[in-house]
């Protein structure tokens, strides 16, 4: 029960639920955490979802006893890169649906790395941003190389991965890191209306949007130029955008219905 799932208003939320331990995972709850995102990503009444903790942290990334344990019996890092950060991570940047994360406290090595793994992070004001693998000889995992230095260029993704500083949330706000900053009292019903709000979008402009900016990323202008006329041609053939469309002319506002 490391792992709660709700679902309200077509948005799944998915809460990290260790709190005694900073929410920090297990394998155990990483596998639950891989089904929760794979089960919202495969549920079509699900059209957005939020990531969280309970209690005052966000994630604070491994939990260090069981994988000091793992040390100890000589298995190393026991598969869980490859068996659950990657495909957690994957779950979350494929997902043709827009995930928030609600970082309400620390975020930690693999814990900040799934925040930076969403479209949209809302911060507490005392929540905290921690890569913390060097700090144990370690580099970084769930995709911190590739995200952090998008979100803010290599030379700072360069200087938070090596030094392993934590990052309060109104500078990651400034930084870009963050879309929000708010109250801690305010995270969850900030997260859960953003999330409503996309919920009642054109979901599949939004999960295009979504493989756009990941194509883009790592191709060519002219190799992303033909991926967005594909994109343009599937969204334009979409109930929602023809909808659209005609309350735009008919000056309406457009219902949405992920279709």
């Amino acid at each position: 029960m490391s792992i709660r799932y709700d679902v309200a208003d077509g948005v799944a939320t998915i809460t990290l639920d260790r709190p005694d331990a900073m929410n920090a995972l297990l394998a155990s709850m990483k596998a639950a955490l891989l089904a929760a995102l794979t089960r919202a990503a495969e549920d079509d009444a699900v059209r957005a979802v939020v990531l969280t903790g309970a209690g005052k942290a966000f994630c604070a990334g491994q939990d260090l006893r069981e994988h000091a344990t793992n040390l100890e019996a000589g298995d190393g890092l026991a598969g869980t890169v490859r068996e659950y950060y990657n495909p957690i991570v994957r779950t979350i940047t494929e997902m043709a649906k827009p995930v928030v994360a609600a970082v309400n406290g620390v975020a930690a090595g693999a814990g900040a790395s799934l925040a930076f793994a969403c479209d949209l992070r809302i911060a507490a004001e005392n929540a905290k941003f921690a890569m913390a693998f060097t700090a144990i000889g370690l580099a970084p995992d769930s995709g911190a190389s590739w995200t952090l230095q998008r979100l803010v260029g290599p030379s700072l993704a360069a200087e938070l991965l090596l030094l392993g500083e934590p990052l309060r949330a109104e500078r990651a706000r400034e930084l870009g890191l963050v879309t929000r900053v708010v109250p801690a009292g305010e995270v969850a019903k900030t997260a859960s209306e953003l999330a409503v709000r996309l919920a009642q979008g054109p979901t599949r402009a939004y999960a295009a949007t979504k493989r756009a900016l990941a194509f883009g990323a790592a191709h060519t202008l002219a190799q992303t130029l033909d991926l967005e006329a594909d994109l343009q041609d599937a969204c334009a053939a979409t109930e929602d955008h023809v909808a659209a469309t005609r309350a735009f002319v008919a000056k309406q506002t457009p219902v949405f219905h992920g279709r």
